[in-house]
């Protein structure tokens, strides 16, 4: 089990993503660069630009300072220093990831492979589960998911509908259940019938995070117990329309779980794609995979080089 490779059809998945974005402040990324002189009016239409787009305060001063640190000559230098230390941002997260799961090098994952997905509810979390299992479906691993998010029964159908569609088997119980159950059955199920690789969808209550801090515990506790080790990642999804409220969502998780990665959905649907900067910074997480639109097979693995040129290309260009 390995990280997706880069190719063509990646690249272009994430310009689509990027349509919206590039059409609202990023779309001035272009014009800011058009003129001659490097001057406060530079700059300052950057930092206007990157912290309308969710960028976030502290992460958008720190790319600006280390920008202007270079003493860049022109407009163009300006864009070039700001697009490697944009993709630096990114990049900085896998330089110790947390997880096991998406490494390119190192040790294999035993199956099978097991990741949890959390999120708040509202966030697309059960659609992404169905669209990973399609994605490694594709790379023919045999996929199982657990329906753990045992709180809301529509969780529960709109999964056993996903494994229905893409033919994937689904682990369920009734609503209510103990969601620690459903991953014991569901861990039993995928050694059973030699899978690859088993999701599992957990709930995304946050009105009380204690008791979702010892849901995902004693679920951690199931995956330890009967394959020796955790979960091998574990994916926060964030609604990328959010903003900057879903940073305090991620941190608590974060606090609830070890998350190694993020899943950001809807990315088609805003005009703030900074968001994933901020992620990257204040959160050291790395963005795994970008919703890209509706269909099962709508799910980029994440790059930081072919985001942030798309990012800064012209949506003329792009769309051309």
């Amino acid at each position: 089990m390995r990280l997706f490779r880069r190719s063509p059809q990646v690249d272009t998945a994430t310009d689509q993503a990027l349509a919206k974005t590039k059409r609202s402040l990023f779309g001035r990324i272009s014009g800011i660069f058009a003129g001659s002189t490097v001057d406060e009016a530079l700059w300052e239409s950057l930092e206007e630009v990157l912290i309308g787009a969710d960028a976030g305060v502290a992460t958008t001063m720190a790319v600006l300072d280390r920008v202007r640190a270079t003493n860049p000559r022109n407009p163009d230098e300006v864009r070039a220093r700001l697009r490697d230390e944009l993709v630096a941002i990114l990049q900085a997260p896998e330089r110790n990831p947390k997880g096991r799961l998406w490494l390119e090098d190192g040790e294999e994952v035993p199956a099978p492979a097991v990741v949890l997905v959390v999120g708040v509810n509202g966030t697309g979390k059960t659609t992404a589960v169905a669209r990973l299992a399609y994605a490694y479906q594709q790379r023919d691993q045999r996929v199982i998911a657990a329906a753990a998010d045992t709180f809301r029964a529509a969780a529960i159908d709109q999964l056993r509908h996903w494994g229905d569609r893409l033919d994937f088997g689904v682990i369920s119980h009734q609503q209510g259940s103990d969601p620690a159950a459903v991953v014991f059955d569901a861990v039993e199920a995928a050694r059973a019938r030699g899978a690859d690789l088993l999701l599992v969808d957990t709930a995304g209550r946050l009105h009380n995070k204690q008791n979702l801090m010892d849901e995902l515990a004693k679920i951690r506790r199931v995956i330890e117990r009967h394959l020796g080790r955790g979960p091998d990642e574990v994916a926060l999804v964030l609604d990328a329309t959010t903003g900057q409220n879903g940073l305090s969502q991620a941190r608590a998780f974060i606090e609830a779980v070890e998350v190694t990665g993020v899943i950001l959905t809807k990315l088609d649907g805003t005009a703030k794609g900074g968001i994933v900067f901020a992620i990257a910074s204040e959160l050291g997480l790395p963005v795994r995979f970008i919703d890209t639109g509706a269909e099962p097979g709508d799910l980029a693995p994440f790059e930081a080089e072919p985001f942030v040129d798309a990012l800064l290309t012209a949506p003329q260009a792009a769309e051309d």
